[in-house]
């Protein structure tokens, strides 16, 4: 049966994050203030009431403060036993007078501690709630796990079954709109819920083998256009998220935004073999009774009212499945096999654009297709490498925990660049007579099927129109299940011209990178193989090779441990591989090939880990 499963997750935060300077302005920091940790409850009180008066049952994240408070206790048994919630551990709400005498620091953020104290904390969470509850819980989370602390808590405590294991696009683009203060680092990761690796997080395991042993779902279920373009935190559909970005009327107090991004959510059983997910992860600073983001309370409170009851009306209607996150991590493994992806085709619902974005989500790859610039590809991340990235004090990244990417857009400029460089991308040129024209500057649609274990996008058709020529166009892209491929068949419908001949680019442009900043390309090899070998040592000179027939254009990242190639349906193709220069960072791989009305040319981008 085709479902539209949710998991509503409330965690009774005695500390809600920066909460204490609201509650206590103008006071000395006291994160054991009596009206602090009243308001708190009362809040987790009201969500967990709105939830149940709409039929829906939660999943109670105990944070390390509530496991010391006998009311937060008693609430969660209560409501275990008369609603069927599942009592959980969440691994946020860390701070409080004991874990402060304890571990003498501010942190709170699990992932960013040193190995030795993530272990030592997680040891007195369980401990403590094992103390309380009598047995360990079946879930747990946070804003990001890492692999390694993963891991140790699923042999630690074989219990565990599913986690809030990322936040989806939560990078630099958040960081900036949070004042540079924001330290939550971690792009590139699944915006739906996946099995990670026991290699990398972000990375969903492609067999038993690498299989961590969790269902993991992201913190937010977010807007997969509006989140990506700007702030995801404006974007999601937790309502005060649709709050903050102020998407609702002022007058009316109505957030029609907010049931249009849940309906798209829904719409994503038509990509998924009848299958979507949605969910709502809450604690109580988003209510705070003085207000947040320019909404009283009052306002905070209906929104959050209206967002439950449209839910409970979805399961009303039989169109939705409430599910804890135990349970659901049960039925998602029922549901998915390793190598199945997940995929969207997201329409804007915000902006009023016709924009379109394909995302597609594998253990080798996580892609995004953009259909306003020709259906070019302007995200991909090498899942392929399974790259280890350990993150916290003593790591090389103690708060950066993104997963690389080889080509980013917001980061690396796609098309639309500066005077001078290249931003990266993964587009065609097509050449006449002395003009140019990049399919990124053809605005297209795209249309989504599945034949077997291989989901296509099919792009209407574009024009191409040079001095004297007209050209018509259709692209389609191909991701085969388990392949590690993206396969993109340029076919030529029509030229006004039949005898006309015209030379197509097949290209990438791609670095490497987790954030705006160019990293050290030094390392890097690019190849052209086939009958002989020319090969590029990166060195910032601007250099080129080519070579007739090439089997592959390939270049080789030893910094995230990946391979990245081209190859190409016609062995009469030219392969070229370009090297950069300082001011514009990047590499090229490419073929071109001079092609003809009705002809059909495609070519291959392959991942592949290179140790």
């Amino acid at each position: 049966m085709d479902k539209f499963v949710v998991n509503i997750i409330h965690r009774p935060e005695m500390v809600p994050e920066y909460a204490e300077k609201v509650t206590g302005h103008g006071k000395a920091e006291d994160i054991g203030r009596k009206a602090l940790l009243t308001e708190s409850l009362d809040i987790f009180k009201t969500q967990q009431r709105l939830a149940h008066e709409n039929g829906l049952k939660t999943t109670i994240q105990m944070t390390y403060a509530s496991l010391f408070n006998e009311e937060a206790v008693a609430l969660a048994k209560a409501d275990h036993e008369k609603y069927g919630d599942e009592i959980s551990l969440s691994l946020l709400g860390l701070p409080c007078k004991e874990f402060r005498e304890k571990y003498k620091t501010k942190d709170f953020c699990i992932w960013m501690f040193s190995m030795e104290d993530k272990k030592s904390i997680v040891d007195d969470i369980f401990a403590k709630f094992h103390e309380i509850f009598g047995f360990y819980p079946e879930s747990t989370g946070s804003y990001y796990l890492d692999a390694e602390l993963t891991n140790y808590i699923k042999e630690k405590y074989p219990s565990v079954k599913c986690a809030v294991a990322t936040c989806w696009e939560e990078g630099p683009k958040a960081y900036h709109t949070c004042n540079n203060s924001w330290y939550t680092l971690f792009d590139g990761g699944p915006w739906a819920p996946w099995i990670p690796s026991k290699q990398n997080t972000h990375a969903p395991a492609a067999n038993e083998q690498e299989d961590s042993g969790i269902v993991a779902i992201p913190h937010l279920s977010r807007d997969l256009i509006a989140c990506y373009d700007g702030n995801g935190s404006n974007f999601g559909t937790h309502p005060q998220n649709v709050l903050r970005g102020m998407i609702y009327d002022s007058n009316t107090w109505e957030y029609p935004y907010l049931y249009n991004l849940i309906d798209q959510y829904r719409d994503l059983e038509k990509y998924n073999n009848g299958y979507a997910y949605n969910m709502m992860f809450v604690g109580p600073a988003w209510m705070n009774k003085m207000g947040r983001w320019e909404a009283p309370y009052e306002l905070l409170e209906k929104s959050y009212s209206d967002g439950c009851a449209y839910y409970g009306k979805l399961k009303k209607e039989g169109k939705l499945v409430d599910m804890t996150m135990a349970e659901f991590a049960d039925y998602y493994r029922e549901k998915k096999h390793y190598t199945e992806p997940e995929c969207a085709l997201w329409r804007d619902i915000l902006y009023g654009s016709d924009k379109q974005l394909f995302w597609y989500c594998d253990p080798y790859m996580r892609v995004c297709v953009n259909m306003d610039q020709g259906g070019a590809i302007v995200d991909l991340r090498p899942y392929a490498a399974k790259l280890e990235w350990p993150v916290g004090i003593g790591t090389k990244h103690v708060q950066d925990a993104s997963y690389p990417f080889l080509i980013q857009e917001k980061y690396r400029a796609g098309y639309f660049t500066h005077y001078a460089g290249e931003g990266t991308v993964r587009s065609a040129k097509l050449s006449y007579n002395g003009e140019e024209v990049d399919l990124c500057l053809c605005r297209t649609k795209a249309h989504f099927s599945q034949v077997e274990n291989t989901r296509i996008l099919t792009l209407d058709p574009v024009d191409i129109e040079f001095y004297d020529l007209t050209v018509k166009l259709q692209t389609k892209i191909y991701f085969e299940e388990g392949s590690s491929n993206v396969k993109i068949e340029r076919n030529i419908l029509e030229m006004s011209n039949p005898e006309a001949k015209v030379e197509l680019n097949e290209y990438m442009v791609a670095c490497y990178g987790t954030t705006e900043y160019p990293e050290d390309m030094t390392g890097i090899i690019l190849k052209c193989e086939g009958a002989e070998e020319k090969s590029i040592s990166y060195e910032y000179r601007c250099r080129e090779e080519q070579l007739a027939g090439a089997d592959a254009v390939s270049a080789v990242i030893p910094a995230i441990e990946t391979k990245v190639s081209m190859t190409s349906s016609d062995k009469g193709a030219v392969g070229y591989v370009r090297e950069g220069y300082a001011f514009s960072p990047m590499f090229t791989l490419g073929y071109t090939k001079t092609i003809s009305d009705k002809e059909v040319f495609a070519t291959w981008l392959n991942l592949e880990k290179a140790n």
